[in-house]
């Protein structure tokens, strides 16, 4: 597929189904980009398309079976809208660190594909307000699903969740305690973690196979 080079080759990337329930479109919308006039859109389709279908179906499909809707936040960046952010403070990584994380279409330094999509579930951030540990869900994807990478944020609970050719199966928190939670290597890595998520919803896992 073209980069889309009107409103009707948008509308055709959009509406590229990524899995059962998620569609290209669900990931083309960027504050950043709306607000400051600079198209969100990707210069190779084809490749944010594969990565984003790896990213729906193995990690975002069964998040959602097991836990309701989830709602998207931040995906998809282009190269220039996620430059601008990293100038502006807006929390974005540098480019070369988002190549195959928020920038779908480009292959990182090792020629690897990946995806990365903030999210929200309203499950996890009721629960985490009532007094619930995000540690929870961290751990409850760590044993279930194939991510790359987890970045947890103290609104709504939100979470950047990756998924990578060469996972680094690491987690990471901004909400206390604030630091690496696990990667490979670390002690606690290994193993089951069933206590962590004791009362959660018995796993939907049918898209992860």
């Amino acid at each position: 597929m073209r980069r889309p080079g009107s409103v009707r080759g948008l509308e055709e990337l959009g509406r590229v189904r990524l899995s059962r329930s998620f569609f290209m479109r669900d990931f083309l919308l960027s504050e950043i980009g709306n607000f400051n006039g600079i198209p969100n859109i990707p210069d190779n389709p084809d490749l944010a398309i594969a990565a984003g279908r790896r990213l729906c179906e193995e990690l975002l499909e069964p998040l959602q079976a097991t836990f309701g809707r989830l709602a998207i936040r931040s995906a998809y960046r282009a190269p220039a809208v996620n430059e601008f952010g990293n100038q502006h403070g807006l929390s974005c990584a540098s480019n070369r660190r988002n190549l195959a994380r928020h920038i779908w279409d480009q292959h990182d330094s090792d020629g690897t594909m990946g995806a990365v999509t903030t999210i929200v579930i309203p499950w996890l951030a009721d629960r985490c307000a009532a007094g619930g540990d995000w540690r929870g869900m961290a751990w409850w994807i760590h044993d279930h699903l194939p991510y790359s990478e987890l970045q947890f944020f103290p609104k709504l609970t939100a979470f950047n969740i990756g998924w990578h050719e060469r996972p680094k199966r690491r987690i990471y928190s901004f909400i206390a305690p604030r630091g690496v939670l696990t990667q490979p290597g670390m002690a606690n890595h290994e193993g089951r973690h069933e206590e962590a998520y004791r009362g959660f919803p018995a796993p939907c896992l049918g898209e992860a196979g």
